[in-house]
């Protein structure tokens, strides 16, 4: 019974040290500096995307996805397919290039997008669109 108490222990220490550490970490406040969209070709669309203050790639991989749909919506279509994205970042700038295809049907693949969940995902998340 000893070794299984120590463990919980153990285990509930780790837990609190990592509540401390989370606390310790700065509240996330993004600051959303642009997008730039360019119609590369037919239905195949980049967007430029610029932040600071994101906690990694994957924030700026969301305010492209964001940007993305809404502009999937104006165009008048429902889909989008994720084809690539480029993150950057240096002295707090963080910069994205992604590229998308729209489309009135869903396309193949597995990184499509329903543009109105995603534009509501965005908008709940705070994440502003084009």
């Amino acid at each position: 019974m000893r070794g299984a108490a120590l463990i919980s222990i153990l285990g509930m220490a780790t837990s609190l040290s990592a509540c401390t550490e989370a606390q310790d970490q700065p509240p996330f406040a993004p600051a959303y500096e642009g997008v730039e969209t360019r119609l590369l070709e037919g239905d195949l669309v980049q967007f430029d995307v610029t932040m600071r203050g994101a906690r990694g790639a994957s924030d700026v991989e969301d305010y492209a996805e964001c940007a993305a749909a809404q502009y999937t919506l104006i165009r008048g279509y429902g889909f989008a397919r994720h084809l690539r994205t480029n993150v950057n970042q240096e002295g707090g700038l963080w910069q994205g290039d992604a590229v998308y295809t729209v489309s009135a049907a869903l396309p193949r693949g597995l990184k499509t997008i329903d543009a109105e969940v995603v534009v509501q995902a965005c908008v709940e998340n705070g994440i502003p669109t084009v």
